[in-house]
């Protein structure tokens, strides 16, 4: 053990990192320099003896982003830690969770407690589900669920069920069902949409309606629940609150053969919507307000017809005798939850207790508990400049605040995968936030460094310019049409090459020009010089507008080139010239639109000034522009039409040099190419340009 009195242990311990560079069980007081040697080699650039907080900084820029996310917790413990040895010892526990860490899915305390139970030979497989309720359509939050779930039964050689809780038919729709349906596939199937669904099976609360049935009269005749008749508001009044007790109500003590009667008629449809409810008999006083008699069944005469069943049933359990029963029905081992749910789990321990408790005489019953699954609760996903909440999402969707549950802003599974966002990018995400049951609020950058990082890789490089501006060459031979050839991808050369031509007439970005250059701006101006890549260099001789006295709208550049600087060459003696922009020849082009998405809220938290998180709407969110690109992008966005009449259309991004991401959208026709931005590229110009105007 290393014995040290610290003051923010969380930086200083990163001074001890030469100790402890190595081992592979670090006492050190501060769990993110442990985390962040473990296996890895110390920063070449950055020494450890002095100016510790300068080097300190560096170290942190270096450290790799893997760690960050699952490291940040632990900063904030060991920095409040009063004692050495109890910060050594959650260090040393992190340290021997990062042994595994690159053995599939990330070390996190599920996936300890997986491993442990089947180690033990508690279980021989695991069996987990995504259960989510057919009344929206799946968000991010819900994503990180899919991943953790899916990516545990994986890992394991497990199975995943897909669930659908369907136990409330005022609010659930078919269209859900399927939205959700190819949400899942797409995230967590091997090929997204393209392979085999990657869940063990489809099932419903539903398919369980007559066991659960069956069970909740056997816990009548067991003295476990009764009949209450009480008004829905004297229910809530007589709970009591967190700091009184509830107080029985007076159907508590109502006669079995009574309460199993008025359940039969309550299934026949004899009473109305909130005449009466079937309450589980557990104790008023408890702390957990959970357990002060919870209604298990409630009356939906009026809800309409069930999507599946339709009008079968009038009668519909509650959520959580549904959710325990349906685990155990299924064979769940490990029933995973958000945190909210954590107050919920003495009910979801006590209806598996009850129901395996022996019978009386007379009870015999061939319905039976089959499994006795476990609930573990974990922090739910919550994202800076969005919303999570369905309710706030059926309310920009209703009020027309956005284009539809798909729309490319929506933090919506379907939003992000018109917009372009790849399912591994996802994948990645749910990686880097981790697992723990820690409160957490992830800026959107971290987002979409994860899908810059996964297109970086997978998205063709193209040639586009928005906004474009004609640049006409005064000296290129009339008629004559040069190709070009270059990278489709410049670090995958297996990809091959892509051809383009080019001409006396091109257009460029409105970007790489401008008529009064600011510092350390080296595109395109009057009377400089710039290469246009894999071309040739051109000088700009004159600036024509569309009224030459008002010089407010640009017709055209006028522009000479140099025929010994083609493809990339610069002549003895030449200055070598720094810009180099893309371009496009005019008569091998194509005009398309393309949409600007920016984040759908400016405020980190909406609605926390007011209130209302509608008034931070960001009001710039979407921008259409438009825009010409090469040959490729065309290609791409017809096949793209030609495949929109089946769920599998393929997305092809690409990478528009030095502008962003980009991926055809739905809205594509045979005659008019739409482009979504999937996200932007890192811009060093941009935060010159930001630094300057301060």
């Amino acid at each position: 053990l290393m014995r040290s009195e610290v003051d923010g242990g969380a930086y200083l311990a990163l001074g001890f990192a030469p100790s402890v560079w190595g081992l592979r069980t670090a006492a050190v007081a501060g769990k993110r320099a442990a985390s962040w040697v473990q296996g890895r080699s110390l920063p070449e650039k950055v020494g450890w003896s002095a100016s510790p907080r300068r080097k300190v900084a560096a170290a942190k820029r270096r450290c790799c982003a893997r760690c960050a996310p699952r490291t940040a917790a632990s900063v904030m413990a060991a920095s409040s830690a009063k004692n050495v040895e109890a910060a050594a010892v959650t260090a040393k526990s992190e340290a021997v969770e990062a042994q595994d860490a690159d053995d599939g899915m990330r070390a996190n305390f599920i996936k300890t407690i997986v491993k442990h139970d089947l180690e033990s030979g508690k279980h021989a497989s695991i069996m987990t589900r995504f259960p989510p309720e057919p009344n929206g359509y799946l968000h991010l939050g819900h994503a990180k669920s899919i991943c953790l779930n899916f990516g545990l039964a994986q890992e394991f050689g497990g199975m995943t069920n897909l669930r659908f809780d369907d136990t409330n038919p005022e609010t659930e729709d078919d269209e859900y069902v399927r939205a959700i349906t190819r949400d899942v596939h797409w995230l967590a199937g091997a090929e997204a949409l393209q392979g085999d669904a990657p869940w063990a099976a489809v099932t419903h609360s539903s398919d369980w309606f007559e066991q659960m049935y069956t069970l909740a009269e056997i816990l009548i005749l067991q003295g476990d629940a009764y009949i209450d008749e009480l008004p829905p508001e004297e229910l809530k009044q007589m709970r009591g609150t967190l700091t009184e007790p509830g107080v029985d109500s007076p159907y508590r003590s109502r006669p079995i053969e009574e309460s199993l009667d008025l359940f039969r008629r309550m299934r026949a449809g004899e009473f109305e919507d909130g005449a009466m409810v079937l309450r589980a008999k557990i104790d008023m006083s408890s702390s957990n307000m959970n357990l002060r008699d919870p209604a298990l069944y409630r009356i939906k005469k009026n809800a309409g017809p069930h999507q599946r069943t339709g009008s079968t049933w009038c009668i519909y359990p509650m959520y959580d005798y549904a959710h325990v029963l349906s685990d155990a029905f299924e064979r769940i081992t490990h029933s995973l939850c958000t945190l909210e749910f954590e107050q919920h789990r003495a009910l979801y321990d006590w209806i598996l207790d009850v129901l395996e408790k022996p019978r009386p005489a007379g009870l015999a019953h061939d319905v039976h508990v089959p499994a006795r699954p476990r609930q573990i609760e974990f922090s739910r996903l919550n994202q800076q400049y969005t919303v999570l909440s369905k309710r706030k999402l059926i309310k920009l969707v209703e009020e027309g605040h956005v284009q539809g549950w798909d729309d490319p802003r929506m933090p919506t599974i379907s939003g992000m995968r018109r917009r372009g966002y790849p399912p591994a990018a996802l994948r990645l995400f749910a990686e880097r936030v981790g697992i723990s049951k820690a409160d957490n609020n992830i800026d959107m950058t971290v987002l979409e460094d994860c899908v810059r990082e996964e297109l970086n890789h997978s998205a063709p490089r193209a040639f586009a310019t928005i906004k474009p501006i004609k640049l006409v060459i005064t000296n290129w031979p009339a008629g004559k049409v040069e190709t070009f050839e270059m990278p489709v991808h410049p670090l995958r050369p297996e990809l091959g090459t892509r051809s383009l031509e080019f001409s006396g007439e091109l257009f460029i970005d409105h970007t790489d020009f401008a008529l009064e250059p600011p510092p350390k701006y080296f595109r395109l101006a009057p009377g400089r010089r710039v290469r246009l890549k894999f071309a040739y260099v051109v000088e700009c001789d004159e600036v024509v507008y569309e009224d030459e006295s008002e010089h407010q709208k640009i017709k055209e550049l006028r522009c000479s080139y140099l025929p010994e600087t083609r493809a990339g060459n610069t002549p003895e003696g030449m200055k070598k010239v720094k810009g180099i922009i893309q371009w496009l020849s005019c008569s091998h082009s194509a005009p398309a639109t393309v949409r600007v998405y920016d984040r759908l809220f400016s405020a980190p938290a909406p609605g926390s000034a007011t209130g209302n998180f509608l008034d931070d709407l960001n009001q710039n969110s979407l921008v259409e522009l438009p825009c010409m690109v090469e040959p490729a992008v065309a290609a791409a966005c017809g096949a793209h039409v030609r495949a929109q009449s089946g769920e599998n259309a393929p997305k092809t991004s690409f990478q528009f040099e030095r502008i962003g991401y980009f991926c055809p959208d739905d809205d594509c026709s045979s005659g008019h190419i739409v482009l979504n931005r999937v996200v932007t590229l890192k811009d060093t110009w941009g935060k010159i340009a930001a630094k300057s105007a301060q």
